[in-house]
């Protein structure tokens, strides 16, 4: 058997904010749409599922993202997870400049939790809170093969 990330999920409060953020950052939009009836009742374990979608894409054509913004049920707002916290921790970027990655995140409000790090000479790392609470590592690695 083979096996193949095919994507992440995210559940967000502004579907559009948060496209802006991620394609400010390098990402695209493959698709958007509006999805209910049965068949997302079925797979996502949720009666009269209704909501907006869009998956995006890094530029290298391997990582995916999509996100959901519910219209039915309504969304639970819940505290933002912290980085000990069990579950969904976060999504990392290799991005080429960390410094310019971070002023696209400032733009849309999103600082990091605490600054930039250094590990091992090998990276240059961020943890940021992004769109709905979602943390965000950004890292630029500091030696190039």
């Amino acid at each position: 058997m083979s096996i193949k990330l095919e994507n992440v999920g995210i559940a967000v409060r502004d579907l559009d904010a948060t496209i802006a953020f991620f394609t400010d950052l390098g990402l695209t939009v493959m698709g958007r749409d509006e999805v209910s009836g049965e068949w997302t009742d079925t797979a996502v374990g949720l009666d009269d599922n209704h909501a907006r979608i869009a998956m995006l894409q890094t530029p290298d054509g391997h990582g995916r993202l999509e996100l959901f913004e519910y219209i039915h049920p309504e969304a639970i707002e819940t505290e933002p997870t912290r980085p000990n916290e069990i579950g969904m921790h976060r999504i990392a970027f290799s991005v080429d400049s960390l410094d310019e990655a971070l002023a696209i995140a400032a733009a849309h409000g999103c600082f990091p939790l605490r600054g930039v790090a250094t590990y091992e000479d090998v990276y240059k790392l961020a943890y940021l809170r992004g769109p709905s609470g979602i943390i965000v590592m950004l890292a630029e690695e500091l030696k190039k093969n």
